[in-house]
Parts: C-alpha cells; structure tokens; sequence
C-alpha cells in the first residue's frame, strides 16, 4: 500500500479515536486517498480498510473495553447516529451508545454512500449518507 494512503489512515483512525474530526471529514479524507470502504470492529478495537485494487491495512483503534450488549437494537443505534449528527456526543460516547444497543462492528462504504451497524446475530441497521437516497 502506497505510504501516503497508509498515513491518511492512520490519522483518520487517531482523529476519530481522539475525537479531532467529524465522521463527514473522516469520509472525505477517506474518500481522497482512495478507500472505498472500512470496516469498524468494536470487539477487536480495530479498523480494516480497503481499497478499490483490493489492498486492505488494518489499523488499532484506541476505543477499547466496550462490551457489546448481547441484543440488537436499530432504534438504539439510530439515536446514537441522530445524537452524533447532531454534535450532542462524541466518537467515544457514540461508539458506547452504538455498543450499548448490541452493535459490535459496522461498514461504512464510501461508494455505497451508508453504513450497516450489525449486531452478534447479524441483525442490522442501515444508515445512508445524508442526501444519498
């Protein structure tokens, strides 16, 4: 993977983890470099990103010791995405809100303009970027 592309994923996982840049920005920056989609894992504190040509890095997140709730609730993740867009919370809280109601990872594709929260037993949520329908 072409380092340029390595350092802007790193720093879009740092800046969310520190809570420095909005979820909008990350997907810019994202989408400048290349990626086309990620994948959250909040078990394994880690994203996985992918480009087009089929690369992928995998890169530790700092958000760590969120234990999932063991049931999936669309409506709880819903009002964690309605309380981030916002700005009434932050990444970490969200990423507890989101856990809190059974998510424990999400995709977030870029060409797709979305983001599917799933639960342990593949319940889920979509989410579409705001003005994608």
């Amino acid at each position: 993977m072409d380092p340029s592309v390595r350092d802007v994923l790193l720093e879009c996982t740092r800046a969310s983890d520190e809570e420095r840049v909005t979820f909008p920005e990350v997907v810019k920056k994202l989408i400048g470099a290349g990626v086309e989609r990620y994948h959250a894992d909040l078990l394994r504190s880690e994203k996985t990103y992918y480009l087009p040509s089929g690369e992928s890095e995998v890169v530790a997140s700092h958000i760590g010791g969120i234990v999932p709730s063991q049931e999936f609730s669309a409506q709880g993740v819903d009002a964690a995405v309605r309380a981030i867009q916002a700005g009434k919370i932050q990444y970490k809280a969200f990423c507890e809100r989101v856990a809190a109601a059974g998510c424990v990872g999400y995709f977030v594709s870029m060409a797709g303009r979305r983001a599917v929260y799933y639960g342990r037993t593949g319940d889920s949520h979509v989410e579409w970027f705001p003005g994608a329908k």
